[in-house]
């Protein structure tokens, strides 16, 4: 008896310890799903600001660290709004991300841009060279593809989405759209052969918006029909964007649709414009893609 009463204490013994190590491995289990989901964090310490800070470069500010650790909150979905995605259309394939940029992201556009706005032109068909057009009548600038470490995420994130190689892109492009200013529909791909040397024609376009409007504005692709009754804001909508499937706009979100098929042959069905700006301002920035990687 005594020695079946020390054997059953051994046990005992064993199986409590068994248990107590079985209840840490579940605990370190559920604590790394949570970090990895972003329902914690974990604290940054000296060393880790530290190499934000170099990342950011010798002369960011400490305002520049907070917002750029605030940016990767957000994209790992902490403190931030949802984002999902929404198919617009298959013909052509036009998809909205919304909540694809943070407040601070379209800012910081903005206000790269604001210095240097000059009136926007389009591309001549017969020789490839930038012209004045009444056709587009908004204000722009070209940003340098990875600017700065902001852009660089953004453009990173564009090539996620996508799928196609951030080299591949061109540097973005931010326009202004004042009351009354519009780019009628035309295409992104080119008509002619100056272009497509710098990187084959244009495959993709990624149109974010940096500001809401309060009313007009909106990007309308006038081929693609659309029943009215689908479309629960459609007196919302000015007369322009009722022509075709439009979206409007709204600051962070996205609008990602494709010039070519999947077979490599234009999409006529791509023909899309910007409404008139009928009362507020219009911000966006836009991102080309290419077959190819492009060179400058």
């Amino acid at each position: 008896m005594v020695r079946g009463g020390r054997h059953s204490r051994k046990m005992g013994g064993r199986s409590t310890c068994t248990l107590v190590l079985f209840m840490l491995f579940m605990l370190s289990v559920v604590f790394l799903v949570l970090l990895a989901l972003g329902i914690v964090s974990l604290p940054l310490n000296d060393n880790a600001q530290d190499g934000l800070s170099n990342e950011a470069g010798s002369s960011s500010s400490t305002e520049e660290i907070v917002d750029m650790i605030n940016i990767q909150r957000w994209n790992n979905g902490i403190d931030g709004p949802k984002q999902w995605m929404e198919i617009l259309s298959w013909e052509p394939r036009a998809f909205l991300y919304h909540n694809f940029l943070s407040r601070s992201e379209c800012e910081h556009l903005i206000n790269l841009a604001q210095p240097h706005m000059k009136k926007s032109t389009v591309v001549d068909s017969q020789t490839g060279r930038s012209m004045d057009s009444r056709v587009r009548t908004s204000s722009g600038t070209f940003l340098n593809r990875g600017q700065d470490e902001i852009i660089k995420g953004i453009e990173s994130r564009i090539a996620e989405v996508s799928f196609i190689p951030i080299e591949h892109g061109e540097g973005l492009q931010v326009l202004h759209y004042a009351v009354g200013q519009k780019y009628e529909a035309h295409y992104d791909y080119f008509h002619d052969n100056v272009h497509i040397l710098k990187g084959g024609q244009r495959m993709a376009t990624m149109l974010m918006y940096l500001s809401d409007v309060e009313k007009g504005g909106e990007t309308v692709f006038p081929k693609v029909q659309v029943n009215s009754s689908s479309v629960p804001w459609w007196d919302e909508l000015s007369d322009c964007a009722k022509a075709g499937i439009s979206v409007r706009p709204r600051m962070g979100d996205a609008l990602l649709f494709w010039s070519m098929h999947p077979d490599a042959s234009l999409d006529s069905l791509s023909l899309h414009g910007g409404c008139p700006v009928i009362q507020g301002d219009k911000w966006s920035a836009t991102k080309w893609m290419r077959v190819r990687p492009y060179t400058i």
